[in-house]
C-alpha cells in the first residue's frame, strides 16, 4: 500500500505559518508524509497528493493564490489573503487544535503561538472578529514554548492580549516574567484600552521586536479622532517605564473615504514629535478603479518617505518628489543634510500585517 502524502504550501510571510504548522502536525500524527513548499506551481515530475493545502496572509498575494489554484485544482486555500474562511479545525473536524510542527521551518528557533484568540472590538477593516469571535484564552506559555533546548523567545500573535480575562493575562505575564522569556507581541497591544496595571505588566517583561534585538512594543493609531486616547495610552506606558522610543505604531493609510494627506501627515508628525516610531500600513484601494489606483500609488510613496527616513530631510510630504535622489541644486551647494539618502532608516520592518487596532 502506498503511503498517504500531502502538500502544504506557504504562499507569503516570513514567519512560520501557523495554519500549515497545525496541518503538518495533524497529518504526521496520522502517519502521513508531509511535503512543504513555498512555490505555487507544480514542479516537473511532482507526485500526486492525497490533499494539497495553501495559505496566504496578505492581500498582495492574490496573484500567487490564483497561480496556486490553477496549478492545483481542488486545493484547499486559507488565510486572510486567500478570500476564503477555511479554518484548520473545519478541515480536520475538531473544535480546537493548538498543536504545531516546526519541522518545515528549521531556521526558526523561537516559539510561536497564541495565548488568546478573538477581539473585543469590531474595527471595520479587520477580519479577526468575524473569523475568531470574542476573546478567549487558548494557551499558557508552557503550551507555546518548545521546551528545554530551545531559546526562551516567544512570538505571541495575540490580536488582543489584554482583552482576555484579567486573571488570564496576569497569569501569562507572570509565566513570561518568571520564566525569563523574551517576548514579541507581534500583532500589537491596544494602547487606547490599556490600563495602568497592563502597562506596568508590560514593563515587567523583556518585550522585544520580531528579531529579538531591540526593545519594542507594537501598537496602532488608525483614526485621527482617537488622538487624545492614543496619546493617553502612550503616557500610561511612559509612566510605567516604557519610553515612547520603544513604541512602534502602525498607522492605517487609505481606508477612510474622507482621509486627506494633510490628516495622514498630521498623525505621522504627531507621533514623531512624541518620540513614537510610526509605521504606515497602506490599505489596498486599487480595486476602486483609476482613482483608487492613484490613491494607492500616492500612499505607497508616503510609506517610502516615512520608512526610509526621508522625512528628516524633506519634512513635508507635499515637498517630496518620488524618485528624486538629490535636490535640484548645483552640486557644490550640497551638504550631507541635503542628501536625502544620508538620512538613517526609520526602523525595522515587522513581519505581520493583519488586524491591528
Amino acid at each position: 500500500m502506498s503511503e498517504t502524502a500531502v502538500r502544504i504550501t506557504q504562499l507569503d510571510g516570513k514567519l512560520p505559518n501557523l495554519a500549515l504548522m497545525k496541518l503538518a502536525h495533524w497529518h504526521r500524527a496520522q502517519g502521513h508524509r508531509v511535503v512543504f513548499k513555498r512555490t505555487a506551481w507544480r514542479a516537473a515530475g511532482e507526485s500526486q497528493y492525497e490533499a494539497v493545502y495553501g495559505s496566504a496572509i496578505f492581500a498582495y498575494s492574490a496573484p500567487a493564490v490564483e497561480r496556486f489554484r490553477s496549478a492545483w485544482p481542488g486545493a484547499l486555500v486559507g488565510g486572510t489573503g486567500s478570500g476564503t474562511t477555511y479554518a484548520v479545525e473545519d478541515v480536520i473536524g475538531v473544535a480546537e487544535y493548538e498543536h504545531y510542527d516546526y519541522t518545515d521551518w528549521p531556521d526558526f528557533s523561537a516559539s510561536i503561538g497564541f495565548t488568546q484568540r478573538g477581539c473585543r472590538l469590531r474595527c471595520s477593516f479587520c477580519v479577526v472578529p468575524a473569523k475568531e469571535g470574542k476573546n478567549r484564552s487558548v494557551n499558557t506559555i508552557a503550551d507555546i514554548w518548545r521546551g528545554p533546548g530551545h531559546p526562551k523567545k516567544l512570538h505571541l500573535l495575540d490580536n488582543d492580549f489584554f482583552g482576555q480575562p484579567d486573571e488570564q493575562w496576569r497569569a501569562r505575564i507572570a509565566e513570561i516574567r518568571d520564566g525569563g522569556f523574551k517576548v514579541c507581541l507581534n500583532q500589537g497591544i491596544n494602547v487606547r484600552l490599556l490600563s495602568r496595571e497592563g502597562a506596568e505588566a508590560l514593563a515587567s517583561v523583556e518585550y522585544r521586536d520580531d528579531s529579538f534585538r531591540e526593545r519594542r512594543i507594537y501598537t496602532a493609531w488608525d483614526n485621527l479622532r482617537d488622538e487624545e486616547i492614543f496619546f493617553r495610552g502612550i503616557d500610561t506606558l511612559e509612566a510605567a517605564g516604557i519610553p515612547p522610543k520603544h513604541v512602534m505604531a502602525y498607522m492605517l493609510v487609505g481606508f477612510a473615504p474622507d482621509e486627506t494627506m494633510e490628516r495622514v501627515e498630521y498623525r505621522f508628525h504627531k507621533m514623531v514629535e512624541r518620540g513614537v516610531l510610526p509605521y504606515p500600513m497602506v490599505y489596498d484601494t486599487r480595486q476602486h478603479g483609476a482613482d483608487g489606483a492613484a490613491k494607492y500609488r500616492r500612499n505607497k510613496q508616503f510609506q517610502r518617505w516615512a520608512l526610509t527616513g526621508l522625512y528628516r530631510a524633506v519634512p513635508s510630504f507635499a515637498d517630496y518628489v518620488p524618485g528624486l535622489k538629490r535636490p535640484r541644486v548645483p552640486r557644490p551647494a550640497l551638504t550631507p543634510a541635503d542628501d536625502l539618502f544620508a538620512a538613517s532608516p526609520a526602523g525595522g520592518v515587522p513581519g505581520c500585517t493583519g488586524g491591528r487596532t
